[in-house]
């Protein structure tokens, strides 16, 4: 994509667009392609942006219904910015006989956004997990990158407090 082609863009920063480009550039003659692509996209940005997805796709020659479908398949990628903290609960089968419900009520109500949802200020972001392979520990919670395992609502307050959230 050439820089005369950044009004068909116009809610990407110039800026993002060559962060964009580079990336598509870079990655796209490197076998499976797409997923690095957008893992690299997403890595810089925090997100992919609903503009990126005509941009990988003529650079791939794939549709971009190929690109979104892609994008809105795996749980990890995000179409939208999230806060600079993420809290996931998992929700899988033995974390919610174990008391999921009682950790999403205490994080809701700790954080104050639902699933998907950023605070006012940026920090947090809520979202939901489908196994973060604890089942062991169950209940299980992941903050960034770290796991939790055996979380109550009140250890879930103790955790969110020790990693700098707010109550």
């Amino acid at each position: 994509m050439s820089r005369s082609d950044t009004h068909t863009h116009p809610r990407l920063s110039e800026i993002t667009l060559r962060l964009i480009e580079a990336t598509v550039q870079m990655l796209r003659d490197k076998r499976g392609a797409l997923l690095p692509i957008l893992h690299t996209i997403q890595k810089e940005l925090g997100y992919i942006p609903e503009q990126t997805v005509p941009i990988v796709a003529e650079a791939l020659n794939l549709t971009r219904a190929e690109v979104h479908g892609v994008v809105t398949f795996y749980h990890d990628f995000r179409t939208k910015k999230t806060g600079r903290r993420v809290v996931r609960i998992c929700l899988a089968e033995s974390c919610q006989a174990l008391g999921s419900a009682r950790i999403t009520d205490a994080a809701k109500a700790h954080l104050g956004i639902d699933f998907e949802e950023t605070t006012e200020d940026k920090a947090w972001t809520l979202r939901k997990a489908y196994c973060l392979g604890n089942c062991a520990l169950s209940p299980s919670v992941m903050i960034d990158a770290e796991v939790h395992g055996r979380v109550t609502p009140e250890s879930f307050k103790t955790i969110l407090e020790k990693a700098g959230g707010r109550l």
